[in-house]
């Protein structure tokens, strides 16, 4: 049976690769045929910069994977409107499509979810 999974992530794109740690889990879940969506709050929303280069820094460029992940039917990326506006950060700035969110609609989204996963 088809769960529904949110996947939150907070941190910075280079914070010990949680943002890496969140992209493993969604691709997991949407493995096993689950409704995968994923929120990007805080710093969180700067790995949806385009034109990064991450190796640079010696990490390995997993940002690149964010494109692919309506193959893999994670089909909702949703960001924070304030992180966004934080960060400065204007629509064409950003890499993959998302679903911008502020506050209401981000507990009306998590309030919809069977289950939540905060990394």
């Amino acid at each position: 049976m088809t769960k529904k999974i949110l996947v939150i992530c907070d941190a910075s794109p280079f914070d010990n690769q949680r943002i890496r740690d969140s992209l493993d889990m969604a691709l997991i879940f949407a493995a096993v045929d689950q409704e995968v969506s994923w929120l990007f709050r805080g710093p969180s929303v700067l790995a949806l910069k385009k034109d990064q280069q991450p190796t640079k820094l010696g990490i390995k460029d997993f940002l690149k994977q964010l494109k692919t992940l309506e193959i893999y039917d994670v089909d909702r990326i949703f960001a924070c409107e304030s992180a966004l506006a934080q960060f400065a950060l204007a629509p064409e700035q950003i890499s993959i499509d998302i679903e911008v969110l502020d506050v209401s609609q981000q507990k009306a989204l998590i309030d919809t979810q069977e289950y939540v996963v905060k990394l």
